[in-house]
């Protein structure tokens, strides 16, 4: 953790991964980046690093970053999915089909 509290989390495009590191050890949010749209497909956090809301924070800097890109998401995983279905402030990232899919409002 930085000085202020703040997590660093870490957009690795050359891994297609969003990161976070501590102890020796890293926490992922994996994607498949397409021509307009992100899919986010596997969260990943070590059980030494469990309890830390580190997956939170991935998820946070992953929809931040498809907010600022322009980017449509696509929740594959279901970190993702659950986070979003319990904050409406992100359905406007997700597509229409799935927001339809989801029953979401279109």
């Amino acid at each position: 953790m930085s000085m202020n509290g703040e997590v660093p989390v870490r957009d690795n495009r050359a891994a297609d991964r969003f990161e976070i590191e501590q102890d020796g050890q890293t926490a992922i949010a994996q994607y498949i980046l397409a021509h307009d749209h992100i899919i986010f497909t596997h969260t990943e956090v070590p059980p030494e690093l469990g309890g830390r809301g580190l997956a939170t924070k991935l998820v946070e800097a992953g929809l931040a970053s498809a907010r600022q890109r322009g980017l449509a998401v696509v929740p594959r995983c279901s970190v993702f999915g659950r986070y979003m279905m319990k904050h409406p402030e992100t359905h406007d990232l997700m597509p229409a089909e799935i927001r339809a899919t989801l029953g979401l409002p279109v």
